[in-house]
Order: C-alpha cells, then structure tokens, then sequence
C-alpha cells in the first residue's frame, strides 16, 4: 500500500512538474507574441513570428496559419504563413470557407482535433500528408472582438497524438493573442497608407500650385502635367512633385 500511494505522489509530482513547465512555455509564448502588437512588425514577419513560436512551445512537426480574404467574393481561406521550409507545404494554397478543415473550423468558430488526417474526410490534402509524414492534427480559429473569425492556426504532428483539453485550451489562447496582434498590425499598416496618401495628395497640390504660377496653367493641366512626367519617368507621382518643390527652393 505505501508503495502505491509513493507512485502516486510520485506520478502527480511528474504531472505538476509537466504542467507548469507546459504553462511556462506558453505563457512565454503569449508574451512574444504580446510584445509584437506594440512593434513595427510587417504583417509577414508576424505571421511568421506566431508561427515560429507556436511550433517551438507546442513541439509540433508543421505549424501553419491562414487567414481569410475578405476580397474574394465568396470569401476564400489563404495559407499566409508556416514554419517549414518544405516547398511541399510552402506553396500557394487557398480553400472556399465551406472546404476542408480550416473552412470547417473558421465557419463554425470552435476547434477541431483531428487523430488521424488520412482518415478524415474535410481534409483535402492527404497525398501531401503522406509525403510529409504528417498524422494528427488541431485547428483553432483566430478570433477577435465579436467573435469575428479572421483565421486559422493549425498544428500537425508526425506521430499519433490526442490533444489533451489542456492543450488545445493553450493553443486557443495563443490564436487569440495572435489574432489581436494581426488585426493590430493590419490597422497600423492601413493607417501608414492613409497617411502617406494624404501627404502625396499635400505634395502634390504644393507643385500643381508651383506649376500653375510658373507656366501659367490650370490647376488639372498641372495635374496632368506632373502625372504624365511620372508615367514618362517610372518614377512615382509623390517623387515628382518632390522635384518640383525642391526646384522651387533652390530657385
């Protein structure tokens, strides 16, 4: 009887240490992806990012992450970002939100494990699975405020493995801190375009302006003269008005 309760104590002891071990390395996880949404990350490099960490602290073979194209019309799922260098699985994919198991996971909002691939029917790709070695498998959705899905996270494994519950509650997390870092860095990346066009638009009034009192001409003949010296040029309509300004100043 005593040797039983010390494999036990023994058994919980190794348990706890998994776990915290386990939490630590996500937690670890969760703050280098956290400290991605304050940085002047590009949307690749992040993807590659929460990809890189997700597949480090979860010990999986392929990590990979996809995210919905709101221009298709209907709405596609793309492939954006992997771990692997394997031109297998690097190449340019993409599925209908009613195919495969991202499609499933990204319409119906909730994770899906998947024990074997080979044998499951929404997975579309079980000749490249083969070829990879790939078995198991979980799919979480990248979800923001209102539960708007904007992706999935998927992680494969090159044996057969059961996520436990702990695990895939881990894994959510992490696609949830994920997605925030995404659409955070989208909106960054939306509001640096908003202000560069304003500028250019700035700049180039300023030399529509300058053109307009040197050759005397209309403000759309300045315009179409500044377009037409870009066209001629290949050089980017902001740069031309550039010039002109600067010409100004050196006059």
């Amino acid at each position: 009887m005593q040797d039983v309760i010390i494999r036990f104590r023994m058994g919980c002891d190794l348990m706890e240490k998994f776990l915290t071990e386990t939490y630590d390395k996500y937690i670890k996880a969760l703050m280098d992806i956290s400290r991605a949404i304050t940085s002047d990350l590009y949307l690749e490099d992040l993807l590659k990012l929460i990809v890189m960490v997700t597949a480090k602290v979860t010990g999986v073979e392929i990590c990979s992450l996809w995210l919905i194209d709101e221009n298709d019309n209907p709405n596609t799922i793309r492939l954006k970002a992997t771990q692997t260098i394997d031109p297998e699985y690097v190449k340019d994919r993409s599925l209908k939100l009613n195919e495969g198991v991202v499609g499933y996971v990204a319409t119906y909002k909730c994770p899906l494990i998947v024990n074997d691939i080979l044998q499951e029917p929404r997975f579309k790709e079980k000749e490249m699975a083969k070829k990879l070695g790939l078995v198991s498998m979980v799919s979480v959705p990248l979800m923001v405020q209102d539960d708007k899905v904007i992706g999935v996270l998927n992680c494969f494994t090159a044996k057969p493995h059961k996520f436990a519950e702990t695990e895939v509650n881990l894994i959510t997390t992490v696609a949830h801190q994920a997605a925030v870092a995404i659409l955070n860095t989208e909106l960054m990346v939306e509001t640096k375009v908003i202000q560069e066009e304003l500028e250019t638009r700035k700049l180039v009034e300023r030399a529509k302006e300058i053109l307009m009192q040197r050759r005397n001409k209309s403000g759309e003949e300045a315009y179409q003269w500044i377009r037409k010296r870009s066209m001629d040029t290949r050089k980017p309509i902001r740069s031309v008005a550039e010039a002109i300004l600067l010409s100004e100043e050196l006059d």
